[in-house]
C-alpha cells in the first residue's frame, strides 16, 4: 500500500479515488468480480473475433456497395485471415492461440443455436448468427462523435483524403454509369459513405487486437496467473502501451488491385486514433436508444450539446429490449453462446431462471467495461502525468485532480445519468 501524502478527499467517489491512488480499479478486488470480468472477457472475444474479421471485409471489400444483403456473410478468406497478434507469425504475440478465427467462432457459424448445419441464409434469416449490427453502431457512434483526438479526424476533411476517395469511388463505380452519375450530382453523399467505410477499417483494427487480449487474460486466469482486478487492469494497461503505436489505415481492394484511402505513410496510430475515440464514443457517449428517450427539442429529454451525451456503454440499462444500440442487448446475446462454464454455473446459482441471464451477463459486462474504463483512466494517468508513489506532493496532487476529473462524469445528474452508470452499485456484490 502506498503511504498517503494528502489529506483523504472529499469527491462523491472518495473510496474510488483512493483506490486508484494506490493502484486499483474502479470495480472492488474480489474473487467474485475477476470471475465476472475474466468470464466476459472470454465470452466477448469470440464474437469480437467475428466482428474485427468483417468489419475489415466490409471496409476493403463491400465498400460502397448500394445493395450490401450479403455483407455480413464473411468470406473463408477472411476467416483465415491471421491476426496480426496472435499465431506464430505475429507482429507481436499478445495470445499464445492460433491466427486464424477461433474454433468456437467457426462452430457456431457453421450450427448457430439450433446446433444444426444449414445454409448460411437459413441461419441468417433465423437471425441465428453473430450480431453485426452492434458492431455498426459502435463504428456510427465513433463516426458521430468526431473530434476525439489524434490526427485522423482532421484528415477526414482534408483535400488529400478526398482525392484518395474520389479515386477509389471512380474506381468502385467504374462500370456503373448509373452510380458516377449520382456521384458527380451528389459528391458529399459518397464522400461521407466513404468517411463511415474508414471508421469501420478503424474499428476493425482496434478490435483485432482486443480479440487476443482478451484471450490471453481468460488463459492466464484458467492456469492460475491472474488472481486479483488491478493484476487484469494492469494486463490492460501494459497490452495499451505495447500496442499503442499499432498503424491505422483505410485501404478498399476493387477488381484485384488495392486503393489508399488513409495510407499507412500517414503515421495514424491505434491509441490516439481507435482507442481513446472508441472509448469516449462507445463507453460513454454512443445515443440514447429510440423509444427510450425522446429526440424532440421541446421535450427535453437529451441533452442540447452532443459533447454532453452520456448514453454508453457503462450508462446502458440492463433489459433485454433486443436494441443493435444502447442498452447493447445484440452484443449480450453474442457473448451468451460462449460462456465459459463457471460463469454460466454462477448464473445459474444466482439468477432467477435462464431468462434473467442475459440481464446478469448483461450487469457482469458493466463490470467488466469499468475494469477496461480504470485501464485506460491509469494509462492517461500514466501517459499525462506522474507516477502513483511520486513523493512530490504537488504531483500527487494533480493525479488526485485528473482521477476526479474522470469520476466526475459519473457524479451529473440531468438526466439521471449518475443512477445510469451504476458506479455505486457495483461496488457491492449484491448488484445482481
Amino acid at each position: 500500500m502506498i503511504e498517503p501524502i494528502l489529506p483523504p478527499s472529499t469527491h462523491e467517489f472518495a473510496d474510488i479515488i483512493h483506490r486508484l491512488e494506490s493502484g486499483g480499479a474502479m470495480l472492488p478486488d474480489t474473487p467474485e468480480n475477476l470471475m465476472q470480468i475474466i468470464g466476459l472477457y472470454k465470452a466477448y472475444a469470440v464474437p469480437m473475433d467475428f466482428y474485427w474479421r468483417d468489419l475489415l471485409y466490409i471496409a476493403e471489400q463491400v465498400f460502397l456497395d448500394p445493395l450490401p444483403a450479403f455483407k455480413y456473410f464473411l468470406p473463408e478468406e477472411y476467416l483465415e485471415l491471421p491476426n496480426h497478434y496472435a499465431g506464430d507469425q505475429a507482429d507481436l504475440r499478445i495470445w499464445r492461440g492460433g491466427a486464424t478465427a477461433h474454433p468456437e467462432l467457426r462452430q457456431f457459424m457453421e450450427k448457430g443455436e439450433l446446433r444444426r448445419s444449414l445454409p448460411k441464409l437459413a441461419h441468417h434469416l433465423w437471425h441465428d448468427r453473430i450480431n453485426m449490427e452492434f458492431a455498426e453502431e459502435c463504428m456510427r457512434a465513433m463516426l458521430w462523435h468526431r473530434n476525439m483526438g489524434g490526427q485522423l479526424d482532421a484528415y477526414l476533411d482534408s483535400e488529400e483524403y478526398r482525392h484518395n476517395a474520389d479515386r477509389a469511388i471512380r474506381a468502385y463505380f467504374q462500370f456503373n454509369p448509373v452510380m458516377l452519375a449520382f456521384y458527380k450530382i451528389f459528391p458529399d453523399m459518397f464522400l461521407e459513405q466513404c468517411r463511415q467505410s474508414t471508421m469501420t477499417s478503424v474499428l476493425g483494427l482496434f478490435w483485432e487486437i482486443m480479440a487476443p487480449v482478451f484471450f490471453e487474460m481468460s488463459d492466464l486466469y484458467d492456469e492460475g496467473k491472474l488472481t486479483s482486478v488491478p493484476e487484469a487492469m494492469n494486463f490492460l494497461v501494459n497490452g495499451i502501451f505495447a500496442i499503442a503505436g499499432r498503424p491505422i489505415y483505410h485501404r478498399v481492394r476493387i477488381r484485384g488491385t488495392w486503393y489508399d484511402i488513409v495510407p499507412h505513410s500517414k503515421g495514424f496510430t491505434w491509441l490516439y486514433e481507435a482507442a481513446f475515440p472508441y472509448v469516449e464514443a462507445v463507453f460513454y457517449r454512443t445515443s440514447p436508444f429510440r423509444g427510450t428517450k425522446s429526440y424532440n427539442a421541446q421535450a427535453k429529454q437529451i441533452p442540447a450539446d452532443q459533447n454532453d451525451f452520456h448514453y454508453g456503454v457503462l450508462y446502458a440499462d440492463k433489459f433485454p429490449v433486443g436494441s443493435a444500440g444502447i442498452p447493447p442487448t445484440l452484443l449480450h446475446q453474442d457473448m451468451f453462446h460462449f460462456l465459459p462454464p463457471y460463469l454460466t454455473e454462477y448464473y445459474r446459482q444466482h439468477c432467477r431462471g435462464e431468462d434473467d441471464m442475459l440481464i446478469q451477463l448483461a450487469i457482469s459486462f458493466q463490470r467488466s467495461m469499468y475494469c477496461v474504463t480504470s485501464a485506460v483512466i491509469q494509462a492517461g494517468r500514466a501517459a499525462l502525468l506522474y507516477p502513483l508513489d511520486d513523493p512530490n506532493p504537488r504531483h500527487r496532487l494533480a493525479n488526485r485532480a485528473y482521477f476526479e476529473g474522470q469520476l466526475n462524469r459519473f457524479c451529473r445528474r440531468e438526466y439521471g445519468m449518475h443512477q445510469a452508470a451504476r458506479l455505486k452499485a457495483i461496488q457491492s456484490q449484491t448488484y445482481r
